[in-house]
This record gives C-alpha cells, sequence and structure tokens, in this order.
C-alpha cells in the first residue's frame, strides 16, 4: 500500500478525530469555550469522555491540535520555495498554506467564529502564540540552513532570518485582527497581503 494512501484504520481515526473536532467547534460558538464540557462534546458525537480523551488530550487541543500538522505543511512548503528566491516571498507563501487550511470549504461556516474564539478565550490564546514560537523557530532553522547550502551563510549574530520570520509572523496576528474587526468582510488572504505589504522589508 502506497504511503500516500493511509489504512482503513488510520483513515477511521481521521474521520472520527475531525467528526469529534466539528461536533466541538459548534458546541464552543454557541456555548463558549469555558461553558463547554468534555462531556458536553462526548455526549454530542455518542461517545463517552474517556474515548473522546483518546483522540484529543486536553479540550484546548480540539481546537488547537490541528495547528501542529498545519505546521508540518508550512514547513515543507519552504523546503519546497525555489533556493534563490528573496526570503520575503518564501514567507509569504508559507502563510499561505494556514489561509488554505483555514479556508477549505468544509470549514467556511466556522473559520471567522473559531478565530474570534481563539482571539477572545486567553487560553486558546496562549496556546495558539506558543504554537506560533515554535513554528517561527523552526523556519528560523530552514532560513539558516538555506542560506548555507546556497554559499551565503548568515553570520551567527545576524538577525536577519529571526527577524524576517518574527515580522512575518507578526504580520499574520496583524491580519487575524483586522480580518475579524472588519467582520472578514474581505478574505483572510487580503488581510495577510495588506499587512505583508505595510512592512515588506528585503531579504
Amino acid at each position: 500500500m502506497s504511503e500516500k494512501q493511509p489504512g482503513l484504520r488510520e483513515r477511521t481515526r481521521r474521520a472520527v478525530t475531525a467528526e469529534i473536532a466539528a461536533s466541538a467547534q459548534r458546541l464552543f460558538v454557541e456555548r463558549g469555550f469555558e461553558a463547554t464540557t468534555i462531556d458536553d462534546i462526548a455526549g454530542a458525537v455518542g461517545m463517552s469522555q474517556r474515548s473522546v480523551f483518546r483522540y484529543f488530550a486536553t479540550k484546548e487541543d480540539i481546537v488547537l491540535g490541528k495547528f501542529d500538522l498545519v505546521m508540518e505543511d508550512m514547513l515543507t512548503a519552504l523546503r519546497q520555495r525555489p533556493p534563490g528566491e528573496e526570503v520575503w516571498t518564501s514567507l509569504r507563501h508559507v502563510l499561505d498554506v494556514l489561509i488554505s487550511a483555514s479556508e477549505a470549504p468544509d470549514k467556511q461556516a466556522l473559520v471567522e467564529p473559531i478565530h474570534r474564539l481563539v482571539f477572545e478565550t486567553p487560553t486558546l490564546l496562549a496556546g495558539y502564540l506558543q504554537k506560533l514560537q515554535y513554528m517561527q523557530d523552526a523556519v528560523v532553522v530552514l532560513l539558516q540552513d538555506r542560506a548555507e547550502a546556497a554559499g551565503r551563510p548568515y553570520d551567527t549574530a545576524d538577525p536577519a532570518p529571526r527577524a524576517l520570520t518574527a515580522a512575518a509572523f507578526g504580520c499574520l496576528l496583524a491580519a487575524q485582527h483586522s480580518w475579524l474587526a472588519s467582520d472578514a468582510k474581505s478574505t483572510f488572504a487580503d488581510a495577510v497581503d495588506r499587512a505583508m505589504a505595510t512592512i515588506g522589508p528585503r531579504a
């Protein structure tokens, strides 16, 4: 069996995980994150609390856990960018992965409410910012590796790769805030483009 075609057990697990997440997110939006319990979620999907915990370690993971998978896709996208491409351009394409994951057709109805939930719930926002920091650290390493492979390594004290990465992810956060403030009247991608165009540093 091809590695690109997961087996029945894995496909079943993914389907159940997606069902739990979708039901939980609807409850979070309707009732609020803090007011929704694991028992509520378990009841909505016809499972026991213990069964839900087999798929998600914490309630926060139901909202933020998918970001771990998106992070891997973002790093893969960066590895696949042309070696000589300007760093700022490469980072914009990396953010496209997160944008695409957020704007998938089957998630459209919950995209804005879940974004708002994350930014208005302290525990979720803290977890999200922590994941973004992990992502930035990984991106910096890849940018350093790419520069070294191109024969133009960064000096160990050069702040450029970290500054560029921090600026790009800062634009991501700014775009999310402005997109929510506009009640999502434009696309999330447009908000990211506007934010990154505001800074536009050179690689």
